[in-house]
């Protein structure tokens, strides 16, 4: 994991309500810890048609660009940017991203409005193209900052990264971390060492188990709603080649939860896709 990146949130946008949205929650967070924004068009296929079928130029997305930023300036008062660049969304908000050394990405996910219609798998292949956190954010607009985030462990392969990660967000956010585990004692030294972790760097933490024979996907939900949490993190899975990720049935009913609160996907590389072992 870097810890060298630069106070900066990506917000790609397609202008769509649930995009301004993501941008506003980011501009929330830029607020309130001295971050800067930088909105960015993709111009894909999509644009272009759409701009055709609207009789407009390009020019029309730098105008765009630059009225919501100016919304966000005015209403936050924080530095924003604008970016407009051809490519594909797939490929080129990671692109920028990496470019940009940012912290992290909002992206607003919707049903099929908007120009580019981020949803769905669309979605689930965007937020897995990126080496940086990316936070999912739905229309329900949240307050400001992040207090609390819901941090379920499923197994003992991969947490440690997600341990990593946690308690850096949490260090630099001011929050607590809602640890919610699978119940069972199969699990009892992943829990220990993850709170070791966090309790030598002096993170908040709290602890919580699951039902039994409960569907864990939905306690996780239930839970992050009933302690109104402002953040669910979760970690995707990689494939063989360790070159992308994949989105399982589970993470997809995070990310989409109905209750919509914003979910941070963390991308593992190689090196901290490892099991947590006793030492």
């Amino acid at each position: 994991m870097k810890t060298t990146k630069n106070p900066i949130f990506l917000i790609p946008t397609d202008f769509s309500e649930v995009c301004a949205n993501a941008a506003r929650r980011a501009a929330s967070m830029a607020k309130d810890y001295n971050y800067k924004l930088v909105l960015l068009h993709v111009i894909d296929k999509n644009t272009l048609s759409e701009l055709k079928k609207e009789n407009k130029g390009l020019e029309w997305i730098n105008i765009k660009l630059q009225e919501l930023a100016n919304s966000l300036v005015s209403e936050f008062v924080i530095q924003v940017d604008t970016l407009a660049r051809e490519g594909d969304i797939f490929t080129t908000i990671a692109e920028v991203a990496e470019d940009l050394n940012a912290s992290l990405i909002f992206l607003g996910t919707h049903g099929k409005v908007g120009m580019q219609k981020v949803t769905g798998s669309f979605a689930l292949k965007v937020i897995t193209s990126s080496e940086v956190p990316t936070i999912v954010v739905q229309k329900r607009p949240f307050g400001h900052g992040i207090s609390k985030i819901v941090m379920p462990i499923t197994s003992d392969t991969g947490p440690w990264a997600k341990t990593k990660w946690a308690a850096s967000i949490a260090k630099e956010f001011n929050a607590k971390i809602m640890i919610y585990h699978l119940p069972g004692d199969e699990l009892e030294d992943v829990i220990t060492m993850i709170t070791n972790h966090f309790t030598v760097n002096d993170v908040n933490f709290t602890i919580e188990a699951a039902d039994k024979g409960g569907n864990f996907t939905k306690q996780v939900i239930d839970y992050a709603t009933a302690e109104n949490a402002d953040m669910i993190l979760i970690m995707t899975n990689p494939d063989k080649s360790l070159r992308s990720f994949l989105l399982g049935s589970y993470d997809e009913d995070i990310i989409f939860n109905t209750s919509q609160i914003p979910v941070m996907c963390i991308n593992p590389r190689d090196f901290n896709w490892k099991k947590i072992v006793p030492r």
